[in-house]
């Protein structure tokens, strides 16, 4: 497990409750269905039984029941895509946004995408939120002092935090948060629009020679404020599968995604003490060309796809907010929020009311966001529910094959029936439970850390020969 000095550090009920786990009959049982789950840190608690009967003699090949497992449960892994609360399962998470991107960038036929979506027109495009009034921040990476006259270090915690708190826009801020999903799906709506226009076609005829798919991510900036990273690719018009016609150039789609950036725009009425709004994207729209691995340009399909998966476990506890729901204003001070993240969770509160239907109560803790972290459109590649299947094929292949059981691939005249009964039995660990599933962990992510540096030697290594 660990040394006696990590030991020693533990706390009484942390240490007792870990001496009765690890010292239980089914420990080792307990350590197997752990290191099943990754090392989750919130697993799912399931009992029931299943089945496996041969469907021409009704023989039983298989029987298996949660009652002889440690507690009568069965544990898998929650899932989680947030860092925050589970870093073994968000690590799955972002491998498998890291592979559904990659694939619309270099082509995979087992994610049904050609290698030749390498050769379409493809950028990066970050869209920001406004200003909604003066952070602390560090101008050219530091070089340059901030406007408070401090050159702040790369981590100060007031990094984002309003210079003027008492005139800094905070309900403009969530309520722009609140609507930014809006604004990408105007962005989505607009940019055919202005594809056409462009290329002097309707939109029909653009349709029959020209698709744009996407895929896009969404992440915190210090001061609180959303912004999307998105993979924009030209298709020809049956998807991925046709190339797009000559005159769709990187040009093109750079000028038309600027366009329609610029023409969305949502106009909230007055209401209470708040006055019009009109929301749009902010002057900071970042377009850069994606390049192929190893090409000279300087955002290679490698890097963004690694970037997005990067983003897509995280939320807004970056800014200093919690992973929850917020009820009340009361909560911010027993979590200990700091002030500028507590300032837009109480905006979220007091303006919930004001517009109704917009949830800002349900997603304070959101800072007002209430969209979909990763997005793509439906061609842009795979999707995360089929990545999850073949996982799930693969690991049924492997359970099928050590116990015995026939393949169905192999031997299509064995018909097998699985009677299945699951119930769900709660969640979590014991806090010694916890302290052990997080050494799994640990140890886990760093076999995979080896391996990746092995398999890194070995590329370059081959790369020389």
């Amino acid at each position: 497990m660990s040394d006696a000095a990590t030991l020693a550090g533990l706390d009484p009920t942390t240490l007792g409750d870990l001496l009765r786990v690890a010292g239980s009959p089914g420990f080792e049982r307990w350590e197997d269905q752990i290191r099943r789950t990754g090392g989750c840190s919130d697993p799912i608690h399931l009992t029931g039984a299943t089945k496996t009967v041969d469907r021409a003699t009704g023989t039983v090949l298989h029987a298996y029941s949660t009652d002889a497992e440690p507690g009568g449960r069965l544990r898998v892994a929650c899932g989680n895509r947030r860092a925050s609360r589970c870093p073994s399962c968000a690590w799955t998470y972002a491998g498998d946004t890291y592979h559904l991107i990659r694939a619309g960038l270099t082509g995979d036929q087992t994610k049904n995408t050609p290698e030749t979506v390498r050769d379409h027109p493809r950028v990066f495009a970050t869209l920001t939120a406004p200003s909604f009034g003066p952070v602390h921040n560090r101008p050219d990476k530091g070089r340059r002092t901030c406007r408070c006259g401090v050159h702040h270090q790369e981590d100060a915690p007031e990094l984002g935090t309003a210079l003027d708190p008492e005139r800094y826009d905070y309900a403009g801020a969530v309520l722009w948060n609140n609507h930014a999903g809006d604004l990408w799906r105007y962005v989505t709506i607009y940019l055919p629009r202005e594809l056409a226009k462009r290329a002097g076609i309707t939109q029909k005829a653009l349709k029959e020679q020209l698709r744009v798919s996407y895929g896009k991510v969404a992440e915190y900036q210090k001061r609180g404020a959303i912004h999307f990273h998105a993979v924009i690719r030209f298709d020809g018009p049956d998807g991925p599968d046709t190339a797009p016609p000559a005159w769709a150039t990187y040009d093109l789609l750079t000028d038309a995604l600027r366009a329609a950036a610029a023409r969305a725009e949502i106009v909230l009425d007055p209401v209470g003490d708040q006055p019009e709004r009109v929301l749009r994207w902010g002057t900071q729209l970042d377009i850069k060309r994606i390049g192929a691995f190893g090409a000279d340009e300087d955002l290679t399909e490698q890097a963004v796809a690694s970037y997005v998966a990067k983003y897509a476990t995280k939320a807004a506890e970056t800014t200093g907010t919690v992973d929850r729901p917020i009820g009340n204003k009361e909560a911010l001070v027993l979590l200990d929020v700091p002030d500028h993240p507590a300032r837009l969770i109480a905006a979220c509160l007091d303006l919930h009311a004001l517009y109704p239907g917009r949830k800002l109560r349900d997603w304070a803790h959101m800072l007002g966001f209430r969209g979909h972290f990763s997005t793509k459109s439906r061609r842009y590649s795979t999707t995360l529910g089929a990545l999850r299947q073949v996982r799930a094929d693969y690991r049924a292949a492997q359970q099928r094959a050590a116990l015995g059981l026939p393949d169905p691939d192999d031997h299509p005249e064995a018909t097998t029936r699985v009677i299945a009964h699951w119930a769900y039995a709660g969640h979590g660990h014991t806090p010694g439970e916890s302290w052990l599933a997080a050494n799994i962990a640990r140890e886990i992510q760093a076999n995979r850390e080896t391996a990746k540096e092995v398999r890194a030697e070995l590329e370059t290594e081959e790369s020389w020969t």
